[in-house]
């Protein structure tokens, strides 16, 4: 590797090139929002997320009210809901795309900063790269938290000091707000780091005092969090019993997992473009794991024989094992994305050291593979250029959705207006969260996204929930989840359905879904 020095000139003569990069990316994001801010829907995941910001409008507090993501993500949604007057999907997407570009802002800000050879069509690649992978609009805040957290870390190894040890910690801490996962992350990648900074320092006060300010920022950053837990009324329990490592024990995996597309699992005497998809996904697990070993390996050495390293690339480096965890926890084409950052900012840093021909052609490389795995899982390209989605209205937005996501939508409606009019409590489990948040009724149950084994006691709390909020209308999708029986709503909530089989009647109701059962108050 070549030995790389920064200068002061290196750092501070580039201005421009980072207000250049600023517009560009605010520009792209802009166009792609024009694009398909207004295609695709999901009544899943994306309702997960609109129905929890539309409840914090209400008064209602995640994890003590209904279940949720980490709060920080409900509450910065509600603030664009509330500034715009409109709780709308599309305002949700408005709020996730403005983190979008604050993250990608930051990140290039620093990219830029160390950058060796001022390239702006070198990082304009980067920044096409990463946004390829920024598919889905209600995990943006996930894909876009690890690029912040490289950009702390990179400022820190750039010069360490109690202040910037202290802003490491504090963004830990803030990041573990929108996600308890990402804090966990942050925490191990900037550990590691303090190690790393403290190698063949013989004064071990430094590595206290950098330890004790970094502490103290993740508790500053946390606030927030730490705030719910002192002062607002049965967060506490709420918040302990999804963190509980009882809870943790008993499931046993922190995601429901998939098995993993290792490249080899694939035949080539059956080549198709989907199966070359499927490689090349699998081609990027490896290199997760390969990136993360080998480069902190790396790192490390270059650091004990006191050679200089880019502080981007050593960041990338450290934040990448972290984040293994999260694409291997449910190995799809989605958890992939939202760990992704590590290796394409890493691999881009490490390649712009190199010969022009090594850098280019792998920078295309890097890019053309990305493009070609995700476009064809952007809404935008799925409606516009395959041109299979439909115009519907949900809510008050007018968006185009796939022909299956209509045919829901319009059978929706369509029941709630027939058996639970004028604001009549109906359920609708255990995938689809978004029914509520698009007829603007609140969930009777608090697990509105039921997607694992419930235990018992739970289950008996839910039921009780049931009795009480008398819905007229129950709507149960029992297909199984990831094709596994074990994982119907009949087998992961038993006690639930039972209740409903035997209190409800079923309606003669005709879907395409042999799966789904309605049933109505007897």
């Amino acid at each position: 590797m070549n030995k790389i020095i920064f200068s002061q000139k290196n750092l501070s003569d580039n201005s421009w090139q980072i207000i250049f990069i600023w517009l560009l990316i605010v520009t792209s994001i802009l166009v792609l929002f024009i694009w398909e801010g207004h295609q695709g829907f999901s009544m899943s995941d994306e309702g997960f997320l609109w129905y929890g910001a539309q409840r914090v409008l209400t008064g209602e507090v995640p994890f003590r009210d209904f279940d949720s993501y980490d709060i920080g993500r409900y509450y910065w949604s509600a603030t664009f809901m509330r500034l715009l007057d409109d709780n709308g999907i599309v305002t949700v997407r408005i709020a996730a795309i403005v983190f979008q570009a604050m993250a990608l802002c930051i990140g290039f800000l620093v990219i830029v900063r160390y950058s060796i050879k001022q390239n702006i069509i070198y990082w304009a690649i980067l920044m096409i790269t990463l946004m390829a992978w920024m598919v889905h609009r209600h995990k943006l805040f996930d894909i876009s938290i690890p690029i912040i957290l490289i950009s702390s870390l990179s400022f820190l190894i750039e010069k360490p000091s109690g202040h910037r040890y202290f802003l490491t910690g504090f963004i830990v801490g803030l990041v573990a707000v929108f996600g308890r996962n990402h804090g966990l992350y942050g925490a191990l990648g900037s550990f590691s780091v303090i190690l790393y900074l403290n190698i063949k320092h013989k004064n071990t006060t430094t590595l206290i005092t950098a330890f004790a300010f970094w502490l103290l920022g993740i508790i500053a950053g946390y606030l927030p969090v730490l705030a719910f837990l002192i002062f607002v009324p049965g967060f506490a329990s709420a918040f302990w019993e999804i963190i509980s490592p009882v809870l943790l024990f008993e499931i046993k995996s922190t995601n429901i997992p998939l098995p993993v597309p290792w490249p080899w699992r694939f035949s080539f005497e059956q080549m198709s473009v989907d199966v070359v998809r499927s490689i090349i996904t699998g081609t990027f697990f490896l290199s997760i794991i390969f990136f993360g070993i080998f480069s902190v390996i790396w790192t490390i050495r270059q650091r004990i024989y006191k050679k200089s390293v880019s502080p981007v690339l050593v960041a990338s480096a450290f934040m990448a094992l972290p984040y293994t965890h999260y694409a291997f926890s449910r190995a799809d084409l989605s958890h992939l994305a939202y760990s992704i950052p590590p290796l394409m900012i890493g691999l881009f840093t490490l390649l712009e050291g190199q010969t022009n021909k090594i850098k280019w052609s792998f920078a295309a490389l890097l890019c053309g593979t990305s493009l070609f795995l995700m476009l064809p899982v952007h809404p935008g390209w799925y409606c516009s250029v395959k041109n299979q989605c439909v115009n519907v209205k949900v809510a008050d937005d007018n968006l185009k959705v796939p022909f299956k996501t209509a045919i829901i939508l319009k059978d929706l409606n369509r029941l709630v207006q027939e058996y639970a009019p004028q604001g009549r409590n109906f359920i609708c489990a255990p995938f689809c969260p978004a029914a509520y948040a698009i007829t603007g009724r609140k969930s009777p149950i608090w697990s509105i996204y039921a997607t694992g084994p419930s235990k018992s006691e739970f289950q008996q709390t839910e039921i009780e929930k049931i009795k009480v909020a008398n819905p007229s209308l129950i709507i149960i999708d029992n297909s199984p989840l990831d094709g596994r029986d074990d994982l119907r709503f009949s087998n992961t909530n038993p006690l639930i359905d039972q209740y409903i089989r035997n209190n409800f009647h079923r309606l003669n109701e005709v879907t395409q879904n042999p799966a789904i059962y309605i049933s109505k108050t007897q």
